[in-house]
């Protein structure tokens, strides 16, 4: 690693994905984040474990999003 601990980067990884996706609400953020991060407790190399939270939390997000931003279309044509 880079000199920082593991729990230090994934922090990191948090930060810049709640400003990242800042529509979302922080706690939802740092819910999958966290989510993600357990997922990987029982690996042995943990020199990966922060890049590989970043990639599986950034894709469950924009999944979220997607989601979201489809539900916000389909209530606005409901609207109009």
């Amino acid at each position: 690693m880079s000199g920082m601990s593991e729990q230090a980067l994934v922090a990191a990884v948090q930060q810049r994905l709640i400003a990242m996706y800042s529509w979302l609400s922080p706690e939802h953020v740092s819910a999958v984040v966290q989510g993600a991060h357990a997922q990987f407790v029982d690996c042995r190399v943990r020199e990966f474990v922060p890049l590989l939270v970043e990639r599986r939390a950034r894709a469950e997000l924009a999944t979220a999003s997607s989601s979201s931003a489809v539900t916000a279309e389909g209530a606005t044509a409901r609207l109009a």
